[in-house]
């Protein structure tokens, strides 16, 4: 694997982006909805730098379920997410197709959402299907498979403290398994 953005940079593209938002939202109250499984570092260290009074929501979005190429759209069973009337920030970790972000926001708008603005840690470089811009955006990348930083492959890696791009030679071949040290 390659190393793309260690610790550091990583934890000054938080505070850039906790910066941004914050000065964009003002002290108004802000519900802050994150797609797991990839939002869960991101989110829980964007949430420490915020000043505004926010609120947590989470919901469960997947394209990718243990491949490297995008799936069919899966939802959790709907769950009521509490957001008619409030400012809603949605926070995902990567915008690669837009697939996800822009059936979640249509999502969100539909339930009654103020208004619905959206952070992403990543945003890849020329993969964009649908018309969806991120009003936050943290670092852009190559198209390139990235791990690490709370994003995985087959459920693995997310715990790396940094963001790697996976090589080919990272990849096990067809129908075998593999167990990752962590780079």
């Amino acid at each position: 694997m390659k190393v793309l953005l260690n610790e550091r940079q990583l934890q000054q593209g938080v505070d850039r982006l906790a910066a941004e938002i914050s000065a964009a939202w003002g002290p108004r109250p802000m519900t802050m909805i994150g797609v797991l499984n990839g939002c869960i570092v991101f989110i829980a260290d964007l949430i420490r730098r915020l000043k505004m009074p926010v609120r947590i929501e989470l919901i469960q979005a997947s394209s990718y379920r243990g491949q490297t190429t995008r799936g069919p759209l899966r939802l959790a069973a709907d769950r009521q997410l509490e957001i008619r009337g409030r400012h809603v920030l949605l926070v995902d970790d990567i915008l690669d197709t837009g697939h996800t972000l822009a059936a979640l926001q249509n999502r969100l708008r539909e339930a009654g959402a103020a208004s619905v603005r959206t952070a992403v840690l990543l945003r890849k470089a020329g993969c964009q299907e649908v018309e969806i811009h991120a009003d936050f955006v943290g670092f852009e990348l190559p198209d390139q498979f990235v791990v690490g930083y709370g994003l995985d492959y087959r459920d693995q890696l997310r715990n790396l403290p940094y963001l790697a791009a996976m090589e080919p030679d990272d990849f096990p071949p067809a129908g075998q398994q593999n167990t990752f040290s962590g780079g």
